[in-house]
């Protein structure tokens, strides 16, 4: 699923190939990913503008557009993707006409030079919206800095895995992310945040900023050192040992027997 590495390489597509063109038509018919938005009110808020500047804070991406003119927030959800100028592919929503399209492209800009930016998500968990509030959101995973990381992942009870992917206190670690990182560490995932180290936490705060450079270069999160290890029979590719699993935070969890067990 997408997680702040597969955000960021979106981000950096639309960056690279969409902005500065103008928008002369929308697709926004699709009411659960548009939602609260009514048919029609994207479409109006967009058709003419050129969008100017993409950013992203963790997982949440969003699109400045022309003089002083809306933003456009662009969520993944758990399977979405961003195209560019894309190839139209795959089966097809009839509605008679026109107005048919690629059965899981659930937003869709189209550019007066014919080329378009789709939201496509076969899931349907993805969100297009106008004007995110991102005010719930902590500071992005990939950037933070050292003490304000020391502050605000090393307190509380809650387990070390289940801090470091509460979005408003660092913004972009999801399930696998999380994961690679704590492995990489050689951090217990159970053990409560507030008994890490200083020298524990800048470990992590490393380990997490390279887990998600390396997963930008790779191509997402999938492709990180442990994932292949994260099932039943897994072991850890650094020592061998068993991989142990449980649920923390809701999320199912792997972690190596030996090199992450606390003290």
């Amino acid at each position: 699923m997408p997680e702040l590495p597969e955000v960021e390489s979106a981000r950096a597509l639309i960056a690279d190939r969409a902005l500065g063109r103008e928008i002369v038509a929308v697709d926004d018919s699709d009411t659960y990913v548009c939602r609260p938005h009514a048919p029609g009110e994207l479409a109006d808020a967009l058709t003419g503008r050129r969008l100017t500047e993409a950013h992203r804070q963790g997982k949440a991406m969003w699109i400045e557009t022309d003089d002083g003119g809306p933003v456009l927030g662009l969520h993944l959800g758990m399977a979405g993707r961003i195209v560019v100028d894309d190839a139209i592919a795959g089966d097809y929503v009839r509605d008679g006409g026109a107005a048919d399209r690629p059965l899981w492209d659930r937003f869709t800009l189209r550019f007066a030079d014919g080329g378009a930016l789709i939201l496509r998500d076969k899931r349907r968990l993805g969100r297009a919206i106008l004007d995110p509030d991102l005010s719930r959101l902590g500071p992005d995973a990939a950037e933070i800095g050292r003490d304000e990381f020391r502050a605000r992942v090393g307190r509380g009870d809650a387990p070390l895995k289940a801090r470091i992917m509460d979005q408003s206190v660092l913004a972009g670690v999801g399930n696998l992310l999380a994961d690679e990182a704590l492995w990489r560490a050689r951090l217990d995932p159970r053990q409560p945040a507030a008994r890490l180290h200083d020298d524990e936490l800048d470990r992590l705060r490393r380990e997490i900023r390279a887990a998600t450079r390396r997963a930008i270069a790779r191509g997402g999160v999938h492709t990180g050192d442990v994932i292949p290890h994260r099932r039943r029979d897994g072991v850890c590719p650094r020592c061998g040992a068993d991989m142990a699993r449980a649920t923390i935070g809701g999320r199912t969890t792997y972690w190596c027997s030996a090199e992450q067990a606390a003290g």
